[in-house]
Order: structure tokens, then sequence, then C-alpha cells
């Protein structure tokens, strides 16, 4: 991993000072020092996600632009947990992107002799799927992260508030104000 310079010795600061000071001046620096400070654990996410070196790096830096601007907009106590989700939501977005791009060649002896019925129980699921994933980003960040960890990742009260830093009556008004969001959102885009 040559392309991540580990700039351990930089500690004089801690994660919340330069956050502050990167909000103030904007400056790209103060965010690098902050980054670097993890960045070798962005990539071990990102490498265990795509499992392909060239993409892990890839991500690596997307993520970076990424937090040029939303450190900006969210309020982060914990940067560490903050940064792992965000990785992670980076890293299963990519790869939901990529999976919906994928081509398979059908051969004309197998669409002749298949019977598909099954692909309208996949195409509905597909909908869903698509109807719950757009709903999901019209949520509030911190109910978004929440309702990801609690019900996607299987997360408990406890461990969510741990990686958001978040307080647990908040977490637990998060989850509920989501899901309710969430399905709101799903009922009125599914009868339109």
């Amino acid at each position: 991993m040559k392309f991540i310079k580990n700039l351990t010795g930089n500690k004089e600061q801690d994660d919340a000072a330069l956050i502050s000071q990167y909000r103030h001046t904007g400056s790209l620096d103060v965010l690098g020092i902050l980054y670097n400070r993890y960045m070798h654990l962005v990539y071990g996410v990102c490498l265990n996600y795509f499992k392909e070196e060239e993409a892990s790096k890839d991500a690596v830096m997307q993520i970076f632009e990424e937090l040029v601007t939303k450190l900006k907009v969210h309020e982060v106590q914990n940067f560490k947990s903050w940064l792992h989700v965000l990785t992670r939501n980076h890293c299963l977005m990519a790869l939901r992107k990529s999976a919906k791009h994928n081509t398979v060649s059908l051969e004309d002896a197998f669409v002749e002799n298949g019977d598909f019925v099954h692909l309208d129980i996949e195409d509905t699921k597909e909908r869903q799927l698509t109807v719950m994933e757009k709903c999901m980003e019209t949520l509030p960040e911190e109910q978004k992260i929440s309702v990801d960890l609690f019900y996607l990742q299987e997360k408990c009260y406890k461990e969510v508030a741990e990686i958001t830093g978040y307080e647990m009556l908040k977490v637990k008004s998060y989850i509920q104000n989501g899901k309710r969001n969430l399905k709101i959102c799903i009922e009125k885009k599914s009868s339109e």
C-alpha cells in the first residue's frame, strides 16, 4: 500500500479540532491530515468489499472527495466511527450500482426453452428495493444512518449509538422516525 502515507506522528491536534479548523477554513491540507490518520482503515474496509486493490484505491480517493462536502454539513462527534459508516455506505452503493450494470448474454436456446414465470416476482422485488433505496436517500442523515445500521446491518441500539456517537435516546428516536418516514415514502411511491 505505497499510495497511503501513514503520518502517525502528526497527532498534536485531536480529530475534533481538525474538523473545526477545516469547517472554518475549508483547507484541504487540514482535511488531508485528518483523513490520513484513518486512510489505511478506509482502504481495508474498501478492500474487504471490493476484493480488488485498484477499485479500493479509487474508492479511498472518492471517499476523500465526499468528505470535502459532507464534513462541512454534518455534525460529527466521533470521526473514526462516522468515517467507517460513510466508507461502508459508499462501498455498498458502488456495489449495488455495478450490480445493476452487469450484463448476461443469453443463448437463443436458453431463451426459447426457459419458463420465465419467476421473472415477475423478481421484477416486483427489484422495484420494491429500488423504491426503498430512493426513500432511504430522502431521510435526514441521522435517520438514514440509524435505520441502515439497525435494520440492514442488524446492529442493536447500543452498537448504533457507539458507531454513530449519537445518544441512546436519539438513536431510538431516529430509528422510530426513520422507519415511519420510510414507510410513508414507500407507500406514496408505490401508489404512484
